[in-house]
């Protein structure tokens, strides 16, 4: 029997509206895929095997199927997001264990575009690090299982690598898609701020945080985002020449950049202005505030979230970091110090089309129990590698991770594309054109 475990969503959608394969026959592979391998990855917290079976068969017997988008397509959700009949734990033994009643609008989406939710993915705590363990497992690089699969949307990331589902849905508050996606070898979008619906948490992080797809070819986030979105994301009907602007600094001060990743950006600049386009350097005035504006928030919106759990159920890197957001969250609230970085930055894309940068300044840490940690460590941790995805929360515009290289260890390397608002048809464009020039691997495992 053919296996549709590690094929594209595109693929599987066609084949299954076309009656090639039935949406159980392809469930059942990728649980299978699962059942082999999640047990050294830890992408999951839960997996509906039997939940998620019915489900195709009900998918098999929809009047629609011919014209479902996701059809039979297998979709993993991050642990913050409600899924019908299933407790949404956020990484934390604080949490209840309480079936959702409804599903998130999101997942509502996928369901209703034909997908099938075959497990809930790890995260860290609240979502809040750039690292994904807990109580419920510790998620791994598929590429380099030594190695985190990155935060917080970790587990998804590194479902969709590992060729467990073809597609996951998770969300980005302060680099959240894109550091996961950027260790593991994934293309994903952070839309623009009220593109796809967001409810993630007690206020969407003051309105920082976004809902969106992880995938490993960009037709694939393509679908997805359009599903998401209920909008189409269309391919340009004719190839613009774009003022791309290169960047090499890191947007905190005193956070070097190691080689591979401004290498990623040298190959892939390179490719760009081989293909027409209009590349040179140019910094953003990102300016020297930036970190403590960073941090500030990222505190403020943990504080918000962790209002009326158990202190004592928290892990301690979790409650200093709810306590030190707290004398925050009513500054942050206002939105004024948002509201300047955006006039700052600005004009800085009104010449420039598209922003070309490393998606993180340095490989990903161990892979290890992060939440026994200090604070301390872990915010040190997370800074030192990931310092250039916050300010595009802040300003609530697009950014995309995008595969370019590798680390000296064959994992893969990324590159982070940002645009104003609205831009995420244009992005995908690029996206694509560096899928073309600059091939990457698709999927880790056996």
């Amino acid at each position: 029997m053919t296996s549709w475990a590690g094929r594209s969503a595109a693929e599987i959608a066609a084949a299954v509206r076309e009656k090639r394969v039935t949406p159980r026959e392809v469930v059942a592979g990728h649980l299978a895929r699962i059942e082999r391998l999640d047990g050294r990855i830890g992408a999951f917290r839960k997996v509906r095997a039997g939940a998620a079976l019915t489900e195709a068969d009900e998918v098999a017997a929809r009047a629609d199927l011919a014209g479902l988008p996701l059809a039979g397509v297998p979709v993993a959700v991050k642990d913050n997001l409600a899924v019908r009949g299933e407790s949404c734990r956020n990484g934390s033994a604080a949490t209840p264990d309480t079936p959702a009643a409804e599903d998130h609008v999101t997942v509502a989406r996928l369901r209703a575009a034909g997908a099938v939710v075959v497990g809930l993915t790890n995260v860290p705590e609240l979502c809040v690090f750039g690292t994904t363990e807990g109580p419920y497992g510790i998620a791994r690089n598929p590429w380099d299982p030594s190695r985190t699969a990155g935060g917080s949307s970790g587990g998804s990331a590194a479902a969709v690598a590992a060729g467990l589902v073809p597609l996951a849905l998770g969300n980005d508050g302060m680099g959240s898609l894109r550091i996961p996606a950027a260790n593991c070898g994934l293309v994903t979008l952070k839309p623009g701020h009220a593109v796809v619906p967001a409810g993630i948490g007690h206020g969407d992080w003051f309105g920082m945080a976004e809902n969106g797809p992880l995938a490993t070819t960009v037709e694939d986030l393509r679908l997805m985002l359009g599903v998401l979105a209920d909008a189409e994301f269309e391919r340009p009907k004719e190839r613009r020449r774009l003022s791309i602007a290169v960047a090499l600094r890191s947007p905190l001060a005193g956070v070097p950049v190691s080689r591979p990743y401004t290498n990623a950006v040298r190959q892939a600049a390179g490719a760009l202005a081989r293909s027409g386009h209009r590349v040179r350097r140019a910094e953003p005035p990102y300016p020297l505030s930036l970190g403590v504006t960073a941090l500030r928030h990222w505190t403020a919106g943990t504080a918000v979230d962790a209002a009326g759990l158990d202190p004592a159920r928290l892990a301690r890197r979790t409650r200093v970091h709810a306590a030190v957001g707290r004398r925050f969250t009513r500054a942050v609230g206002t939105g004024a110090a948002r509201g300047r970085l955006r006039a700052r930055l600005t004009p800085f894309f009104t010449e420039h089309d598209v922003l070309l940068t490393p998606a993180l300044a340095r490989r990903s840490p161990q892979a290890g129990p992060w939440h026994e940690r200090g604070w301390l460590r872990n915010i040190l941790a997370n800074s030192a590698y990931s310092p250039f995805t916050p300010p595009w929360n802040l300003t609530g515009w697009p950014a995309m991770s995008v595969p370019v290289g590798t680390l000296p260890s064959g994992a893969p390397c990324a590159v982070q594309l940002v645009g104003r608002p609205g831009t995420e048809s244009l992005l995908l464009g690029v996206a694509e054109e560096l899928a073309e020039l600059v091939r990457w691997r698709r999927t880790a495992g056996g």
